[in-house]
Protein backbone atom coordinates (compact mmCIF):
# COMPACT_ATOMS: atom_id res chain seq x y z
CA UNK A 1 0.00 0.00 0.00
CA UNK A 2 3.27 2.42 0.56
CA UNK A 3 4.35 1.62 -2.71
CA UNK A 4 0.67 2.31 -4.73
CA UNK A 5 1.54 6.16 -3.28
CA UNK A 6 4.06 8.80 -4.83
CA UNK A 7 6.43 9.69 -2.81
CA UNK A 8 6.55 13.35 -1.57
CA UNK A 9 9.25 15.74 -1.09
CA UNK A 10 9.51 19.57 0.41
CA UNK A 11 12.07 21.91 -1.24
CA UNK A 12 13.78 24.43 0.14
CA UNK A 13 11.09 26.93 -1.15
CA UNK A 14 8.18 24.90 0.80
CA UNK A 15 6.81 23.40 -2.36
CA UNK A 16 5.32 19.84 -2.31
CA UNK A 17 6.68 17.97 -5.65
CA UNK A 18 6.41 14.44 -6.77
CA UNK A 19 9.86 12.51 -7.53
CA UNK A 20 8.19 9.26 -8.82
CA UNK A 21 9.98 7.64 -11.87
CA UNK A 22 8.21 8.66 -15.47
CA UNK A 23 6.63 5.58 -16.77
CA UNK A 24 3.72 4.81 -20.16
CA UNK A 25 0.84 4.60 -19.64
CA UNK A 26 -0.82 0.65 -20.50
CA UNK A 27 -4.11 0.63 -21.09
CA UNK A 28 -6.70 -0.42 -19.23
CA UNK A 29 -8.86 -4.07 -18.99
CA UNK A 30 -12.66 -3.45 -19.26
CA UNK A 31 -13.16 -5.85 -16.18
CA UNK A 32 -11.35 -5.50 -12.75
CA UNK A 33 -9.23 -8.66 -12.28
CA UNK A 34 -9.88 -11.21 -9.33
CA UNK A 35 -8.53 -9.93 -5.91
CA UNK A 36 -4.70 -11.72 -5.97
CA UNK A 37 -3.44 -12.52 -1.90
CA UNK A 38 -1.67 -10.23 0.21
CA UNK A 39 1.85 -9.75 0.28
CA UNK A 40 4.59 -8.71 -1.68
CA UNK A 41 2.86 -10.34 -5.23
CA UNK A 42 0.24 -7.71 -4.33
CA UNK A 43 2.05 -5.03 -4.31
CA UNK A 44 3.93 -5.53 -7.66
CA UNK A 45 0.38 -6.16 -9.10
CA UNK A 46 -0.31 -3.07 -8.05
CA UNK A 47 2.39 -1.24 -9.36
CA UNK A 48 2.43 -2.93 -12.44
CA UNK A 49 -1.23 -1.81 -13.06
CA UNK A 50 -2.39 1.31 -14.07
CA UNK A 51 -5.32 3.69 -15.44
CA UNK A 52 -5.31 4.11 -19.30
CA UNK A 53 -8.13 7.25 -19.09
CA UNK A 54 -6.54 9.43 -16.38
CA UNK A 55 -10.26 11.19 -15.58
CA UNK A 56 -10.51 8.00 -13.35
CA UNK A 57 -7.26 8.56 -11.85
CA UNK A 58 -7.93 9.10 -8.17
CA UNK A 59 -4.80 11.54 -7.98
CA UNK A 60 -6.45 13.85 -11.34
CA UNK A 61 -8.38 16.97 -10.16
CA UNK A 62 -11.38 17.35 -11.95
CA UNK A 63 -13.75 20.07 -12.09
CA UNK A 64 -12.98 24.06 -10.74
CA UNK A 65 -9.46 24.50 -9.84
CA UNK A 66 -9.76 28.20 -8.53
CA UNK A 67 -12.53 27.78 -6.14
CA UNK A 68 -10.65 24.49 -4.25
CA UNK A 69 -9.53 25.90 -0.65
CA UNK A 70 -5.51 25.24 -0.76
CA UNK A 71 -4.10 24.17 2.32
CA UNK A 72 -0.79 25.18 4.02
CA UNK A 73 2.76 23.30 3.65
CA UNK A 74 2.54 22.41 7.61
CA UNK A 75 -1.50 21.24 7.09
CA UNK A 76 -0.54 18.33 4.76
CA UNK A 77 -2.71 15.11 5.13
CA UNK A 78 -1.60 12.10 6.34
CA UNK A 79 -1.29 9.03 4.13
CA UNK A 80 -2.12 6.79 6.21
CA UNK A 81 -5.01 8.97 8.12
CA UNK A 82 -6.16 9.33 4.37
CA UNK A 83 -6.31 5.45 3.86
CA UNK A 84 -8.11 5.18 6.84
CA UNK A 85 -10.66 7.69 6.24
CA UNK A 86 -11.11 6.62 2.82
CA UNK A 87 -11.55 2.56 4.32
CA UNK A 88 -13.73 4.49 6.97
CA UNK A 89 -16.47 6.11 4.44
CA UNK A 90 -16.65 2.99 2.25
CA UNK A 91 -17.65 1.00 5.32
CA UNK A 92 -20.36 3.68 5.71
CA UNK A 93 -21.56 3.23 2.08
CA UNK A 94 -21.48 -0.08 2.52
CA UNK A 95 -23.78 -0.01 5.85
CA UNK A 96 -26.29 2.44 4.00
CA UNK A 97 -26.50 -0.02 0.87
CA UNK A 98 -27.55 -2.73 3.00
CA UNK A 99 -29.99 -0.59 4.77
CA UNK A 100 -31.62 0.56 1.66
CA UNK A 101 -31.50 -3.59 0.32
CA UNK A 102 -32.79 -5.03 3.54
CA UNK A 103 -34.33 -1.90 5.70
CA UNK A 104 -38.18 -1.47 6.14
CA UNK A 105 -39.77 0.31 2.86
CA UNK A 106 -41.72 2.94 5.09
CA UNK A 107 -43.44 5.67 3.33
CA UNK A 108 -42.55 9.12 3.86
CA UNK A 109 -45.10 10.29 6.60
CA UNK A 110 -47.64 13.41 6.11
CA UNK A 111 -46.93 16.88 6.60
CA UNK A 112 -47.83 17.43 10.29
CA UNK A 113 -46.39 13.79 11.41
CA UNK A 114 -43.70 11.90 11.83
CA UNK A 115 -42.65 7.99 12.18
CA UNK A 116 -41.31 6.42 15.22
CA UNK A 117 -39.13 3.58 15.17
CA UNK A 118 -40.92 0.45 16.55
CA UNK A 119 -38.99 -2.96 17.09
CA UNK A 120 -40.99 -5.49 14.80
CA UNK A 121 -37.96 -8.57 14.70
CA UNK A 122 -39.09 -11.20 16.55
CA UNK A 123 -36.30 -10.81 18.93
CA UNK A 124 -36.34 -7.65 20.61
CA UNK A 125 -32.66 -5.75 21.24
CA UNK A 126 -31.66 -3.45 24.00
CA UNK A 127 -31.06 -0.24 22.80
CA UNK A 128 -28.59 2.21 23.82
CA UNK A 129 -26.39 5.08 23.32
CA UNK A 130 -23.36 3.64 23.28
CA UNK A 131 -22.18 2.07 19.97
CA UNK A 132 -19.75 -0.60 19.76
CA UNK A 133 -17.24 -0.43 17.03
CA UNK A 134 -13.89 -2.01 16.56
CA UNK A 135 -10.96 -1.06 14.56
CA UNK A 136 -8.97 -3.33 12.23
CA UNK A 137 -6.60 -2.61 9.85
CA UNK A 138 -5.15 -4.83 6.80
CA UNK A 139 -3.35 -3.83 4.36
CA UNK A 140 -5.49 -4.09 0.51
CA UNK A 141 -5.26 -3.21 -2.66
CA UNK A 142 -7.10 0.17 -2.65
CA UNK A 143 -8.23 -0.06 -5.91
CA UNK A 144 -10.40 -3.07 -5.03
CA UNK A 145 -13.73 -3.29 -4.35
CA UNK A 146 -14.63 -4.08 -0.86
CA UNK A 147 -15.97 -7.55 -0.19
CA UNK A 148 -19.77 -7.60 0.84
CA UNK A 149 -20.44 -7.15 4.68
CA UNK A 150 -21.80 -9.88 6.14
CA UNK A 151 -25.12 -9.36 7.98
CA UNK A 152 -25.16 -8.41 11.56
CA UNK A 153 -27.75 -10.83 13.80
CA UNK A 154 -27.95 -9.25 17.00
CA UNK A 155 -27.43 -11.53 19.93
CA UNK A 156 -30.87 -12.50 22.09
CA UNK A 157 -30.93 -9.89 25.01
CA UNK A 158 -33.82 -8.40 27.19
CA UNK A 159 -37.30 -10.23 27.35
CA UNK A 160 -39.42 -11.13 24.33
CA UNK A 161 -42.44 -8.38 23.69
CA UNK A 162 -44.70 -8.16 20.38
CA UNK A 163 -47.22 -5.60 18.95
CA UNK A 164 -50.05 -6.37 16.48
CA UNK A 165 -51.15 -3.83 14.25
CA UNK A 166 -53.98 -4.33 12.51
CA UNK A 167 -55.44 -3.75 9.22
CA UNK A 168 -56.22 0.09 8.60
CA UNK A 169 -54.52 0.86 12.05
CA UNK A 170 -51.73 3.41 10.43
CA UNK A 171 -53.13 4.81 7.61
CA UNK A 172 -55.72 4.54 4.16
CA UNK A 173 -53.31 5.83 1.52
CA UNK A 174 -56.60 6.67 -0.73
CA UNK A 175 -57.76 8.57 2.38
CA UNK A 176 -55.04 10.01 2.99
CA UNK A 177 -53.87 10.99 -0.23
CA UNK A 178 -56.55 13.42 -1.01
CA UNK A 179 -55.05 16.03 1.03
CA UNK A 180 -51.84 16.12 -0.37
CA UNK A 181 -52.86 15.95 -4.11
CA UNK A 182 -55.42 18.57 -2.91
CA UNK A 183 -52.26 20.79 -1.67
CA UNK A 184 -50.07 19.97 -4.78
CA UNK A 185 -52.43 20.95 -7.44
CA UNK A 186 -53.27 24.31 -5.79
CA UNK A 187 -49.95 25.21 -5.53
CA UNK A 188 -49.69 23.72 -9.28
CA UNK A 189 -52.46 25.89 -10.26
CA UNK A 190 -51.43 29.10 -7.83
CA UNK A 191 -48.19 28.70 -9.82
CA UNK A 192 -49.09 28.90 -13.14
CA UNK A 193 -51.56 31.95 -12.17
CA UNK A 194 -48.66 33.53 -11.13
CA UNK A 195 -46.42 32.65 -13.52
CA UNK A 196 -49.01 33.93 -16.07
CA UNK A 197 -49.38 37.08 -14.63
CA UNK A 198 -45.54 37.64 -14.52
CA UNK A 199 -45.32 37.05 -17.81
CA UNK A 200 -47.98 39.58 -18.50
CA UNK A 201 -46.74 42.14 -16.33
CA UNK A 202 -43.37 41.51 -18.22
CA UNK A 203 -44.80 41.87 -21.55
CA UNK A 204 -46.53 45.16 -19.96
CA UNK A 205 -43.33 46.51 -19.05
CA UNK A 206 -41.38 45.89 -22.42
CA UNK A 207 -44.32 47.48 -24.04
CA UNK A 208 -43.85 50.45 -22.03
CA UNK A 209 -40.05 50.36 -22.44
CA UNK A 210 -40.52 50.08 -25.85
CA UNK A 211 -42.93 53.17 -25.74
CA UNK A 212 -40.27 54.91 -23.50
CA UNK A 213 -37.27 53.93 -25.85
CA UNK A 214 -39.38 55.16 -29.09
CA UNK A 215 -39.98 58.55 -27.36
CA UNK A 216 -36.31 59.02 -26.05
CA UNK A 217 -35.01 58.43 -29.45
CA UNK A 218 -37.67 60.86 -31.13
CA UNK A 219 -36.39 63.62 -28.46
CA UNK A 220 -32.40 62.64 -29.32
CA UNK A 221 -33.28 63.61 -32.99
CA UNK A 222 -35.19 66.66 -32.10
CA UNK A 223 -32.21 67.57 -29.80
CA UNK A 224 -29.82 66.43 -32.61
CA UNK A 225 -31.33 68.28 -35.22
CA UNK A 226 -31.51 71.62 -33.29
CA UNK A 227 -27.71 71.40 -32.69
CA UNK A 228 -27.16 71.07 -36.33
CA UNK A 229 -29.30 74.25 -37.05
CA UNK A 230 -27.52 76.05 -33.81
CA UNK A 231 -24.23 75.28 -35.37
CA UNK A 232 -24.92 75.92 -39.12
CA UNK A 233 -26.18 79.31 -37.84
CA UNK A 234 -22.82 79.92 -36.10
CA UNK A 235 -20.83 79.00 -38.84
CA UNK A 236 -22.46 81.37 -41.40
CA UNK A 237 -22.23 83.67 -38.98
CA UNK A 238 -18.67 83.41 -38.25
CA UNK A 239 -17.93 83.45 -42.41
CA UNK A 240 -20.55 86.56 -42.86
CA UNK A 241 -18.20 88.48 -39.79
CA UNK A 242 -15.01 87.10 -41.45
CA UNK A 243 -16.46 88.69 -44.64
CA UNK A 244 -17.06 91.86 -43.50
CA UNK A 245 -13.77 92.07 -41.82
CA UNK A 246 -11.98 91.33 -45.14
CA UNK A 247 -14.06 94.09 -46.93
CA UNK A 248 -13.44 96.70 -44.41
CA UNK A 249 -9.48 95.54 -44.44
CA UNK A 250 -9.83 96.10 -48.14
CA UNK A 251 -11.11 99.69 -48.28
CA UNK A 252 -9.14 100.37 -45.46
CA UNK A 253 -6.22 99.62 -47.36
CA UNK A 254 -7.23 100.90 -50.44
CA UNK A 255 -8.03 104.16 -49.05
CA UNK A 256 -4.21 104.35 -48.02
CA UNK A 257 -2.77 103.66 -51.05
CA UNK A 258 -5.33 106.78 -52.59
CA UNK A 259 -4.03 109.04 -49.99
CA UNK A 260 -0.02 107.24 -50.25
CA UNK A 261 -0.17 108.11 -54.15
CA UNK A 262 -1.70 111.56 -53.91
CA UNK A 263 0.98 112.69 -51.12
CA UNK A 264 4.05 110.70 -53.51
CA UNK A 265 2.43 112.76 -57.07
CA UNK A 266 2.19 116.65 -54.48
CA UNK A 267 5.54 115.87 -52.88
CA UNK A 268 7.32 114.69 -56.38
CA UNK A 269 6.05 117.44 -58.65
CA UNK A 270 8.66 119.59 -57.42
CA UNK A 271 11.22 116.97 -56.58
CA UNK A 272 11.37 115.96 -60.02
CA UNK A 273 13.06 118.54 -61.84
CA UNK A 274 15.84 119.08 -59.35
CA UNK A 275 16.53 115.01 -59.34
CA UNK A 276 17.19 114.58 -62.91
CA UNK A 277 19.54 117.96 -63.07
CA UNK A 278 21.84 116.16 -60.11
CA UNK A 279 21.72 112.94 -61.64
CA UNK A 280 22.86 114.39 -64.78
CA UNK A 281 25.50 116.86 -63.39
CA UNK A 282 26.51 113.63 -61.82
CA UNK A 283 26.77 111.31 -64.32
CA UNK A 284 23.47 109.13 -64.51
CA UNK A 285 22.12 110.73 -67.53
CA UNK A 286 24.98 109.92 -70.84
CA UNK A 287 25.54 109.71 -74.57
CA UNK A 288 25.13 105.87 -75.22
CA UNK A 289 27.45 106.48 -77.95
CA UNK A 290 30.33 108.38 -75.92
CA UNK A 291 29.59 105.64 -73.32
CA UNK A 292 30.02 103.10 -75.34
CA UNK A 293 33.27 104.73 -77.00
CA UNK A 294 34.68 105.21 -73.67
CA UNK A 295 34.05 102.16 -71.91
CA UNK A 296 34.16 99.52 -74.81
CA UNK A 297 36.16 101.00 -77.71
CA UNK A 298 38.93 102.94 -76.22
CA UNK A 299 39.75 100.27 -73.06
CA UNK A 300 40.68 97.68 -76.20
CA UNK A 301 42.78 100.19 -78.28
CA UNK A 302 45.42 100.58 -75.01
CA UNK A 303 45.29 96.86 -74.78
CA UNK A 304 46.18 96.73 -78.51
CA UNK A 305 48.95 99.37 -78.49
CA UNK A 306 50.66 97.80 -75.34
CA UNK A 307 50.52 94.55 -76.81
CA UNK A 308 52.41 95.96 -80.25
CA UNK A 309 54.77 97.54 -78.03
CA UNK A 310 55.41 94.67 -75.72
CA UNK A 311 55.82 92.63 -79.40
CA UNK A 312 58.38 95.26 -80.86
CA UNK A 313 60.56 95.56 -77.60
CA UNK A 314 60.39 91.63 -77.36
CA UNK A 315 61.97 91.53 -81.00
CA UNK A 316 64.43 94.44 -80.72
CA UNK A 317 65.55 92.60 -77.41
CA UNK A 318 65.73 89.02 -79.59
CA UNK A 319 67.73 90.83 -82.41
CA UNK A 320 70.64 92.75 -80.17
CA UNK A 321 71.16 89.71 -77.94
CA UNK A 322 71.65 87.75 -81.67
CA UNK A 323 74.25 90.70 -82.95
CA UNK A 324 75.80 90.66 -79.83
CA UNK A 325 76.35 86.47 -79.72
CA UNK A 326 77.40 87.10 -83.28
CA UNK A 327 79.69 90.06 -82.51
CA UNK A 328 81.76 87.73 -80.01
CA UNK A 329 81.73 84.81 -82.34
CA UNK A 330 83.88 87.09 -84.63
CA UNK A 331 85.78 88.57 -81.93
CA UNK A 332 86.88 85.00 -80.91
CA UNK A 333 87.67 83.77 -84.40
CA UNK A 334 89.86 87.15 -84.72
CA UNK A 335 91.86 86.45 -81.86
CA UNK A 336 92.79 83.24 -82.45
CA UNK A 337 93.56 83.63 -85.61
CA UNK A 338 95.91 85.74 -84.39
Amino acid sequence: MASSLQTQHETQSGVYTFSSRPRAVPNRPKYRQAAPPLGPVNIRNEEQSSYGNIMYDRRVVRGNTYAQPILPITSQPDPVEFLRQQEARKRALSRKRLKEQFGSKTPEPLEGRMNIDVQTEMYLEELSDHIEDVSVECQTDMFLDKPATPLFIPAKTGRDAATQIEEGELFDFDVEVQPVLQVLVGKTIEQALLEVLEEEELANLRAQQQVFKEIRDAELVEVQRLEERERRLRVEKENRIKQQKAVLEKEKETADKIAARAFAQQYLSDLLPSVYSNLKDCGYFYDPVQRDIETGFLPWLMEEVTSTLEQRYVARTVLDMLIQDVTNQRLEAFEMKE
